[in-house]
């Protein structure tokens, strides 16, 4: 897909990997972009700064939890600022407990926003661009939906259905001349990894260096976006010897039998 002169909504654009994404595009000859998420004045401070670059930005302040209101707010840009050609699913969040610790609300909003989410705003735009026959939909999934990791489970499951829902969609949509792709990032340097407990021997990316890897893969047309040699080892790796990798990422991963502290913090905040 050619970028130049097209139409772009990213979800989840006010912050980390989505802000990085909308900036990218701006860069690369998008002529429109709308930018989609909960936070007003993010949006409104990122709209001024991507109008600078001349580009016309469209705020979009919506709850992608408030399924109706989602329908509503695209429907009304679709038809007020014409054809979306790409679609960028990047909106998600993360909670990190052991999962004998978590907390039920919190499962809840994961698969609220990261999956269903995804899946309406999906749904709309999807509907549209196979009338139009043309379209691109990135969902943006995570190295852990290939490779599940321990104290993210519900969010490793998330991450799992997205990237088969997105095969799936491929499938369903390639006759209409609507592509659809994932993007699977590793660990990204972001406000929402720097509340977590970080897994031992992984050092974050940056947000910028995730959003460059998108814009080659969508000029390539590619099916799925991996980042780095580390994450196509992990890949393989996980196929091949599944038991050995298994072990090193459970030796990695934060041991909440061993820092009571974090426990205690755990249910302090349940």
């Amino acid at each position: 897909m050619k970028l130049q002169g097209k139409t772009a909504l990213v979800t989840g654009a006010s912050r980390g990997i989505g802000q990085a994404i909308a900036f990218e595009l701006a860069k690369h000859g998008i002529k429109r972009l709308l930018i989609l998420a909960r936070n007003e004045q993010k949006l409104a401070a990122m709209a001024i700064d991507l109008a600078a670059m001349g580009i016309e930005v469209i705020p979009l302040v919506v709850d992608l939890t408030d399924r109706v209101r989602v329908n509503v707010v695209i429907s009304q840009a679709w038809r007020d600022y014409g054809q979306i050609h790409l679609l960028v699913n990047c909106a998600g969040v993360a909670y990190q407990a052991p999962f004998l610790q978590s907390k039920l609300p919190h499962v809840q909003e994961e698969i609220a926003i990261n999956l269903l989410g995804m899946y309406t705003v999906t749904r709309t735009i999807a509907r549209r661009m196979v009338s139009q026959r043309e379209g691109t939909i990135v969902n943006v999934a995570s190295l852990m939906g290939k490779v599940a990791a321990p104290t993210m489970s519900t969010y490793s499951a998330t991450k799992f259905a997205i990237l088969g829902f997105t095969q799936a969609l491929r499938g369903e949509l390639a006759s209409h001349n609507v592509q659809v792709m994932s993007l699977l990032p590793t660990l990204t340097d972001t406000d929402m990894v720097r509340d977590l407990q970080l897994f031992r021997g992984l050092s974050p990316m940056s947000p910028q260096r995730v959003a460059q890897a998108l814009i080659r893969g969508i000029e390539r047309n590619d099916r799925e976006i991996m980042i780095g040699w580390q994450s196509h080892l992990a890949v393989w790796s996980n196929y091949l010897v599944p038991r050995l990798v298994e072990r090193a990422i459970q030796f990695a991963a934060p041991q909440p039998s061993r820092d009571r502290a974090w426990l205690r913090s755990l249910g302090a905040r349940g």
